[in-house]
This record gives structure tokens, C-alpha cells and sequence, in this order.
């Protein structure tokens, strides 16, 4: 089997994996849902007869429509989002250590949902809060960046550490002065990382973001090869590196913000499932991204599933990713086949 076969099978069969993911995302949970209840509501709400528009929802269509879809979404969004930033800022930055939160998006966003919580804005404010201070943090790291010295990718990442410091510092500082009976236990586990309270409104917000940036980076996936051969090579290609590396970072952080902003602090995804899909497909971008999209909403989607169901107290999903990505991640490195 050809390379090009192998990578398309390889990519089939995460998607259909991901597909019997989300149908049994719908069953799973403290309020059980059979399959037979699960296809009958989704015939009803895709028939929309004069009967079901009439009578008020069921107690699991509400469970399934109001609080399942809009985690399962939420999952699928942000692992596909985590994941493919990732994978694109190791090949922007040539860096396999790069992850999504190598530009200060992830700290400018923990600064603005812990301001959102100290000011009571509400879930709502949160997500806006989050999503605009780390586009803020990111600008911040891109105007310092352009104006470092010597090579602009070295500049961009010591600017991404320093403005990102700053944020986490500010967040330090807001945990000191919140309630520590109220704000406080909210950001802290704001922080750890949760799909608990994700509502509607907060996925109808993001989602068209998010796909507005993975289908950017689907498109220009083939060139993305060309910046890991350096600046002079793309060029000679005809390939503006500058520009394409703008457009790739711009994309990048808008999903990057996004996922965060619903979703909290989740660490891992970026880092280990780009790797993951490099050892099956290969380091071509062309089957590498999608991969790594798909690869990444089915192992969130997964662990949200544990994290909800394994204890009758909810774990946060920022836990299980670092107990899960921390110890596979040591392996990959300990292994003598391939590089990170």
C-alpha cells in the first residue's frame, strides 16, 4: 500500500471513530439515554412535525439538545482546535517542543476570564473576556516580536514567554485580591480546565471562529511543508514565507483563543497529538492537519467522556490531559524509532 493510501485509510478510519464517539458522547451520562430514545428525538427534531413543535421537550430531549450536544460540540471543537494550532506552530516556529500556548494565548486568556470572574460579568463575559485578552496577548507578542533583533521566529517565541509572564502575573495577582469563599475556587477551576458549563450561546460564539480557522488551515496545509525548509528555500519556491507564516499564526491564534475561551486551560493536546499523527502519517502537512484535527476531537471527546463519567464528582478534563499526555509524551521521547 502506497503512502498516500496509507495516510487516507488511516484518516477514514479516525473520522468513522470519531462519528461512533459522538453517538455514544450521547449516551453516556448520569441521566442514561437508550439508542432507541437517542434516534427517536434526533427523527423528531429533524422531521419537526406539528406534534413535536406543539408539545413542551422531554426530559431527555433536554438533556440531549441543552446540555449533551453543546459539550459534545465543544469537545469535538476545541481537541480539533488544540491539536491543530499545535501542529502548525511546529512547523511555522521549526520548534517540535511548539504548542499552542507558545505566543501568550493561553495566559492572556486565564488573565481575562479571571478579570471576567472578579468583576461577576457572568459565563457570557467570561468567554468574551477570555477570547479578547488573548488576542490582546498575542498582538502584544507579535508588535515586540517584529521588533526584536536578529531572527524574527527566536524573537516571537522569548516575546511569547515574556508578554505570557506578564498575564500569568496579573492573574497571580487578581487570585490575591478575589473572595476567597466565591471568585477565587471559580478561577481556580476555570484554570484546571472544564467542558462542565459550557452552554449553548458560548458555542454558537466560537464555533464559526473556529471554523473559519481550520478551514485556513486546511487550505494552505500544502505550504506549510515549505516553511519548514526556511525562509530562502519557500522564497525560492515563490512562496512568501513572511505572509504565510502571518496567515498561519493569525489562524492559529484565533483558534487557539477560541477553545480556551470555552474551555479553560487544557494542556497536552497541542503538543502530543500532532506527534501522534506524525508517527502515523508522516511529516507532510497535506495529511498531517487533518489528522491531527480529527485525532485531536476524538481523544478530547474521549476523555471528556472519562472525566464525566468515571466518578460521581466530575474530574476536571485539564487533569485527565495531563496525567494522560504527560507520562505518553515521556515515552515518545524515550523511543529510539523517529524524532520529536
Amino acid at each position: 500500500m502506497t503512502n498516500h493510501r496509507k495516510s487516507l485509510w488511516i484518516l477514514l478510519s479516525f473520522s468513522m471513530l470519531l462519528f461512533a464517539l459522538i453517538l455514544l458522547s450521547f449516551l453516556l451520562g448520569r441521566y442514561p439515554i437508550t439508542p432507541t430514545e437517542l434516534f427517536r428525538a434526533v427523527g423528531e427534531r429533524v422531521l419537526r412535525t406539528n406534534q413535536s413543535l406543539n408539545r413542551p421537550m422531554t426530559a431527555t430531549e433536554t438533556v440531549l439538545w441543552n446540555i449533551r450536544l453543546p459539550r459534545v460540540l465543544a469537545a469535538c471543537l476545541v481537541g480539533a482546535c488544540l491539536s491543530a494550532a499545535g501542529a502548525a506552530y511546529q512547523g511555522v516556529f521549526q520548534n517540535p517542543m511548539a504548542s499552542p500556548d507558545i505566543l501568550g494565548a493561553t495566559a492572556g486568556a486565564a488573565f481575562g476570564a479571571a478579570f471576567a470572574i472578579l468583576m461577576d460579568f457572568g459565563q457570557t463575559g467570561i468567554v468574551l473576556s477570555a477570547f479578547s485578552f488573548s488576542i490582546v496577548a498575542v498582538a502584544l507578542v507579535w508588535m515586540v516580536g517584529q521588533r526584536a533583533r536578529g531572527s524574527r521566529v527566536l524573537g516571537l517565541i522569548l516575546s511569547g514567554i515574556m508578554i505570557g509572564s506578564l498575564f500569568s502575573a496579573g492573574t497571580s495577582f487578581i487570585k490575591l485580591v478575589a473572595d476567597p469563599q466565591d471568585q477565587l475556587p471559580a478561577i481556580t477551576y476555570w484554570l484546571i480546565g472544564s467542558l462542565a458549563g459550557v452552554q449553548q450561546t458560548d458555542v454558537l460564539f466560537v464555533s464559526p471562529i473556529m471554523i473559519l480557522g481550520l478551514l485556513t488551515l486546511l487550505l494552505v496545509r500544502w505550504r506549510i511543508n515549505l516553511l519548514t525548509l526556511g525562509d530562502e528555500q519557500a522564497r525560492a519556491l515563490g512562496v512568501n514565507a513572511q505572509r504565510l507564516r502571518l496567515l498561519v499564526i493569525l489562524s492559529s491564534t484565533l483558534i487557539t483563543a477560541s477553545a480556551i475561551s470555552i474551555s479553560g486551560m487544557i494542556g497536552w493536546v497541542g503538543l502530543v497529538i500532532p506527534h501522534l499523527s506524525r508517527r502515523l502519517v508522516g511529516s507532510n502537512y497535506r495529511y498531517l492537519m487533518p489528522l491531527s484535527m480529527v485525532f485531536g476531537a476524538v481523544f478530547l471527546l474521549a476523555v471528556d467522556n472519562v472525566s464525566r463519567t468515571l466518578m460521581t464528582t466530575e474530574i476536571p478534563i485539564g487533569i485527565l490531559t495531563a496525567v494522560i499526555g504527560a507520562p505518553f509524551f515521556l515515552f515518545l521521547m524515550t523511543q529510539k524509532e523517529g524524532t520529536l
